[in-house]
C-alpha cells in the first residue's frame, strides 16, 4: 500500500507534515509506503531534523505550493507542479493508494472533483467530522462545510454514505441515522428537513431512526448525524470551541479530551472515485500520524469501492 501526503500542505509544514509521517511509520508498518510530495530539499532538511532516513520513504519532487488563502479553481490549473496537483496526478494513475492533506481545502475537493470525479450517482460528495460519545464509542456528523445548500435527496444519499463509512472504517454494525433537526417530532423545522424526514422515513438503505437534536450529539440515540454542510459547519465549529475553551481553562476529562480533532487525523471525502482525506489546516504531527493512520484504515476497507457497488 502506499500513501501519499502533501509535505507542504497545512500552516506548520513542512515540520508538521514530516514529523508526523515519521511518527506513523511504526504504526502503519513495512507493507505501508509512505509518499512524501514536495519541495525535496525541504524535505530531506526536516527528514535529517528527525533523524530518519530519506531511504524509508518514496519522495516526490514537487516545485509549486498552494497556498491556503488562493482561489481553489484557479490556482489548481495555475500551479500544475504543485504538491496537491501532483499528489492527485500520482492518484488519478494509481500510483498512490490515498492521498492527504491539511492544505487548501477547496483545492483538495477541485482536485478531487476534477481529477478522480464524483462516483457515478453521487450526487454532492461531502466530509464527515468524528464526534465522541459518551458510552466512548464514536459517531459522525456529515455533511460539515462542503455543501452549505443541500436538496432532500442530497440529504438521503448523505445517510447512506455515512451508514457506510461508519460501518466499514470504524466497524459499528447497523449505524442509527438521525437528521439533525430542531425538534424530534416528524413535522418538524423547515422545508429541508421536512422534505428530507419524508424521504429517509421507512428507507430500507439505512436504519432511519427519525430527528435528532443538538442535544443528542453526544448520546446514543444516533450514530450517523445527517445535515447539509452550512448547519454541520456551524456544530463542527462549536465543538472546536468548547474543546478550546475546556483546555485554556487546564481542565482534564475523558470524555472531553476526545473532542480534540488531533486523534482523529481528518476525514475522507465520501463520494469520488478514490481514496482522499483531508485535515485541518492547523494539524500538528500527531494530527498528522493520524491522518495516515485513517488512510490506510479507508484503503483497507475499500470505501471508495463498496460506496461504488451501492450507487451503481
Amino acid at each position: 500500500m502506499k500513501i501519499g501526503i502533501d509535505v507542504m500542505g497545512g500552516d506548520f509544514s513542512p515540520e508538521a507534515t514530516v514529523k508526523g509521517a515519521c511518527q506513523a511509520m511504526e504504526g502503519l508498518g513495512q507493507d505501508c509506503d509512505i509518499v512524501l510530495i514536495g519541495q525535496e530539499d525541504l524535505i530531506h532538511k526536516e527528514l535529517s531534523a528527525c533523524g530518519s532516513s530519506p531511504d524509508q520513504f518514496t519522495i516526490v519532487h514537487a516545485s509549486e505550493v498552494i497556498e491556503m488563502g488562493e482561489h481553489p479553481t484557479k490556482v489548481f490549473a495555475k500551479k500544475p507542479d504543485s504538491s496537491i496537483s501532483v499528489g492527485f496526478n500520482l492518484l488519478k494513475n494509481n500510483n498512490i493508494d490515498a492521498f492527504c492533506s491539511v492544505g487548501n481545502t477547496g483545492a483538495m475537493l477541485v482536485g478531487s472533483m476534477y481529477t478522480v470525479r464524483a462516483i457515478p450517482g453521487v450526487i454532492r460528495p461531502c466530509i464527515t467530522t468524528v464526534v465522541p460519545k459518551e458510552d466512548g464509542s464514536v459517531g459522525i456528523m456529515l455533511d460539515v462545510g462542503t455543501n452549505a445548500d443541500c436538496k432532500p435527496d442530497v440529504l438521503y444519499q448523505f445517510a447512506i454514505l455515512g451508514s457506510l463509512y461508519l460501518k466499514l472504517v470504524h466497524k459499528v454494525e447497523n449505524p442509527k441515522v438521525g437528521l439533525l433537526n430542531i425538534g424530534e417530532e416528524e413535522g418538524k423545522g423547515n422545508l429541508l428537513t421536512q422534505a428530507s424526514h419524508g424521504l429517509m422515513k421507512g428507507s430500507a438503505d439505512f436504519n432511519f431512526v427519525g430527528n435528532v437534536e443538538g442535544r443528542d450529539l453526544f448520546n446514543d440515540k444516533a450514530d450517523v448525524m445527517v445535515c447539509d454542510g452550512f448547519t454541520g459547519n456551524v456544530v463542527l465549529k462549536e465543538m472546536e470551541a468548547f474543546y478550546s475553551l475546556y483546555r485554556r481553562r487546564k481542565l482534564k476529562d475523558e470524555f472531553f479530551d476526545r473532542l480534540n480533532y488531533e486523534i482523529y487525523g481528518g476525514t475522507p471525502i465520501l463520494g469520488i472515485n478514490s481514496n482522499v482525506i483531508i485535515g485541518h489546516g492547523i494539524s500538528s504531527p500527531l494530527a498528522i500520524e493520524n491522518m495516515l493512520l485513517l488512510a490506510r484504515d479507508v484503503v483497507d476497507s475499500k470505501l471508495s469501492e463498496q460506496i461504488k457497488s451501492v450507487f451503481n
